[in-house]
């Protein structure tokens, strides 16, 4: 398989037509100007030196050349033949908090923020896993579904914030359900973390990381924020107005719900971390999960691109300095040089 890493230097190739459209009409021009002057055969004869072949090799050396510049610059690579491997590892979701309490910023910059830089580095320590994201609020949706496409993952991540799901709360239990499903008919070993401040007020969270044990999987937790709490912002736009109030007035505040998470992980037959400013607990949670059993799957991966503009470029530098080694004029001993054409000295015999 061809591609191009740089293809837009494939547009300079148009020039070389161009060029070419030039060099006839100089030739034309010389030509009709020699005519004018007299004779083409006897101008001709007057100019012995004068070797329009040589002047068309030269004008073709260039443009090859220039042809094999523009490839080479392009960079054609060849490779990503599509291969199987085996691979093993274990399916994981992780279920990500985006109310807007995950905007607090009792955890700096705010939970939210440092929840998405730890997943980020969680990613970046994955290698034969497959991964999937939930994001949830007053509803949960399958933001990734589960992938060996690490890239793709940190990309979907990037754009997860609280204005990505239209109704406000945190239903936990509604999380640990959708990632569930988001594992669809896998048989590998599987795991769901469940990252939030715990402000459950949707559903009964416990007994679904209970449902989820019994269907093989084990639920983790991590507590964004502290036991103490902190307002939640509000924007408008990129700027902050303020901070959430209640119907009396009142500032919101949005604490850790530390024994609702603690009773998740405890169902779920996983662990609870709480995490803080030097700690997001995900390295703790990466210890666990990766002591679970392996399972085989088959996964279909590219092999590398390997450049191939070293050779283009080779070429280019061929052809340009045969194009400067070649000079139009005859050489004055190929010009003297006959066969047929030579005078006999006088009393030589025939």
């Amino acid at each position: 398989m061809l591609r191009f890493e740089h293809s837009a230097f494939l547009y300079f190739l148009g020039l070389i037509p161009i060029l070419y459209a030039l060099y006839r009409l100089q030739f034309w021009l010389w030509k009709r100007h020699i005519r004018q002057a007299g004779d083409l055969a006897l101008m001709r004869a007057l100019m012995p030196d004068f070797s329009p072949g040589r002047k068309a090799m030269r004008f073709w050396l260039l443009m090859t050349g220039l042809a094999m510049l523009f490839i080479g610059l392009a960079n054609p690579q060849t490779g990503a033949k599509l291969e199987k491997a085996e691979r093993r590892g274990i399916d994981l979701v992780i279920a990500l908090d985006v109310s807007n309490s995950m905007l607090a910023e009792d955890i700096k910059p705010n939970r939210i923020s440092r929840a998405r830089q730890s997943i980020s580095r969680l990613i970046d320590r994955l290698s034969n896993d497959r991964i999937g994201m939930v994001v949830f609020a007053g509803k949960a949706y399958t933001q990734l579904p589960i992938t060996s496409d690490y890239a793709a993952a940190k990309l979907f991540l990037n754009s997860i914030d609280p204005s990505i799901v239209p109704s406000q709360g945190t239903a936990i239990g509604e999380a640990i359900r959708q990632s569930m499903e988001a594992f669809g008919e896998s048989e590998n070993s599987k795991a769901i973390i469940i990252i939030t401040d715990g402000e459950n007020h949707e559903d009964n969270a416990v007994e679904i990381a209970g449902v989820a044990v019994e269907k093989g999987i084990k639920v983790y937790t991590i507590g964004m924020g502290t036991l103490e709490g902190a307002p939640i912002p509000e924007y408008r736009g990129k700027l902050r107005v303020g901070f959430k109030k209640d119907k009396a007035g009142s500032t919101v505040v949005t604490r850790l719900n530390e024994v609702m998470m603690q009773q998740i992980a405890a169902a779920g037959d996983g662990i609870y971390v709480r995490a803080s400013n030097t700690e997001a607990g995900l390295e703790k949670i990466f210890e666990a999960i990766n002591k679970l059993d392996k399972s085989t799957f088959d996964a279909r991966i590219f092999s590398d691109y390997e450049d191939q503009f070293q050779f283009f470029l080779a070429l280019a530098i061929f052809f340009l300095v045969m194009e400067i080694l070649i000079v139009e004029r005859r050489s004055r001993w190929f010009r003297s040089f006959s066969l047929f054409n030579f005078e006999l000295k006088p009393g030589r015999k025939k």
